[in-house]
């Protein structure tokens, strides 16, 4: 397979899942802060969404292939076509709900295919010249949920936390960082790995929490909330996940795993109340009606994890970086986002997610 004569690069990024929601940031990130040249695989399942990087496709630095991480044949061929400096691989399933009502998807995509995509480096990387082996990264974007539940007083969860993941979605995900850790320490594959919080902002897919509230508030539907909503998490600005990632990717020290975290432990509940209070003030509903009146709170999800936590000393020590945006702030710009971007919205909830939604919430019974 070759890439379009004009979009050839002679060093570049690829980025795998970068039309997901945080791959869209790190390459409108690093297509507007450096000059770089990307090359973005992707399948283009339900939640990617091509048309986000449109401002990436005016320029000649960045390219769309579309395939599957699961075909080695196919990133064999993309590997010895691109030949690039770095992998940043975000491709992945992510939804827990999803995971639970059909965790197959999430073992062939998460395991098989970050199985796959590795192999497939490690035999391009094989073949390389000393120089280019050396400056070479394979940077595997993970989750803190592999870590499994704290309680309420727990500590964070640090880069040596026994991995205990609760959910299949948690699970497929620390697999995949175990076949990374293998292949660093089998093959001397220069791989980092990245263990980040709750990631919320601009072109977030609204299944999630924080997009699905501020969409189905604007719609007249019911705020569903698993449970009593005082499961805790901590959330994370997406612009400073992709800062985060862009540091490790050059100063992260190969074979090693960077927590990433911001500082902003929520619960659900008060999530959704910040939703509310800044709808409110920005699309109010008129004769003495609230946001917080759409609430409702349902039967929980299974296996539902009480309490996430990142401790961020490693990176911040070693690193240097630490988060920017505060929850206020980022929530503030977040919801100002999906206000201002209502065409966006209903162009990606249509169809299939629709009856997701339906089948997912709809039938739950309220508290």
């Amino acid at each position: 397979m070759k890439l379009p004569q004009n979009k050839q690069p002679r060093s570049c990024v690829l980025v795998t899942g970068g039309c997901g929601f945080i791959g869209t940031n790190y390459i409108l990130r690093e297509i507007e802060r450096r000059n770089v040249k990307i090359v973005n695989l992707d399948k283009c399942a339900y939640s990617a969404n091509p048309q986000n990087l449109a401002a990436a496709e005016k320029t000649d630095r960045y390219t769309l292939v579309q395939g599957d991480i699961c075909d080695i044949d196919l990133m064999g061929d993309l590997l010895n076509d691109v030949r690039p400096a770095a992998i940043v691989h975000f491709a992945a399933e992510s939804h827990v709900d999803r995971s639970i009502s059909g965790p197959e998807i999430f073992v062939q995509t998460n395991m098989v295919g970050t199985s796959r995509l590795l192999e497939a480096t490690r035999r391009h990387w094989s073949k390389l010249g000393a120089e280019e082996q050396s400056s070479f990264r394979f940077l595997h974007v993970s989750t803190d949920e592999v870590f499994g539940s704290l309680g309420a007083d727990d500590p964070a969860f640090t880069e040596e936390t026994p991995y205990a993941p609760n959910s299949p979605y948690s699970a497929s995900k620390a697999a995949s960082d175990h076949m990374v850790r293998a292949y660093h320490h089998t093959y001397g594959l220069p791989t980092l790995v990245t263990n980040c919080s709750n990631n919320y902002g601009p072109f977030q897919f609204p299944e999630k929490l924080i997009p699905l509230m501020i969409r189905n508030a604007m719609a007249g539907l019911k705020l569903p909330i698993y449970g009593d909503g005082l499961n805790v998490r901590d959330w994370l600005y997406v612009g400073d996940h992709c800062d985060a990632i862009a540091t490790v990717l050059d100063r992260g020290r190969c074979g090693e795993t960077y927590n990433i975290g911001g500082h902003a432990e929520r619960t659900n509940r008060q999530v959704v109340e910040t939703v509310c209070r800044l709808l409110d003030e920005r699309a109010p509903l008129g004769h003495g009606k609230w946001y917080s009146d759409q609430v409702a709170f349902v039967t929980d999800r299974l296996g539902h994890d009480r309490r996430y936590a990142v401790n961020t000393e490693k990176i911040e020590r070693e690193l240097g970086w630490k988060p920017t945006v505060s929850f206020e702030q980022g929530m503030s710009e977040t919801v100002q986002w999906y206000l201002d971007q209502r065409a966006w919205v209903s162009s990606v909830t249509t169809g299939e997610y629709r009856n997701w939604i339906s089948r997912q919430y709809e039938s739950l019974q309220t508290a």
